[in-house]
């Protein structure tokens, strides 16, 4: 197992080191996958919203965004923690930019119209490890709220 998890940090630190800007669009995935499966059923609404939001906020077409995804699942699969993602988030992004992370895992979880006391706690958590103060996780919660109704009323 220790070897595993020394493998998964050095690919991810050296995705990181190669291609920067993968290595955050792949932790990015990784940690929005990980709020779907929260609750051990992902549905297509999740889904949806993972890929959706994926696409717009890094500019990928649909293959590129697929390929994502799948290489999220593989390296979720392989996973013992989140750890390499967040560090890389912590290490390339600003407190406001993880702040909308942490928005962007709000929809996902809300997406399917139910939020599931596991997936809430996967998004209390990785706020926490990504350094996202209480009061900017209650006001991505808020945001991921309206942005929710606002769609569903047009």
């Amino acid at each position: 197992m220790l070897n595993r998890l020394s493998a998964l940090f050095a690919n991810l630190s050296v995705k990181a080191e190669t291609d920067p800007e993968h290595a955050l669009r792949l932790a990015t995935a990784t940690l929005m996958l990980e709020v779907a499966h929260a609750d051990l059923n992902i549905s297509s609404a999740e889904l949806a919203s993972v890929a959706d939001l994926l696409h717009k906020d890094f500019e990928l077409d649909r293959t590129e965004t697929d390929a994502l995804l799948q290489e999220a699942t593989s390296t979720i699969e392989e996973s013992v923690s989140s750890y390499p993602f967040t560090r890389c988030l912590i290490d390339n992004l600003s407190v406001d930019q993880r702040t909308l992370v942490i928005e962007r895992l709000w929809r996902i979880a809300l997406a399917d119209n139910h939020l599931d006391k596991f997936e809430e706690a996967t998004i209390r958590k990785l706020a926490d490890l990504l350094y996202v103060p209480h009061s900017a996780f209650i006001r991505a919660k808020h945001s991921a709220q309206a942005a929710l109704q606002a769609t569903q009323r047009t």
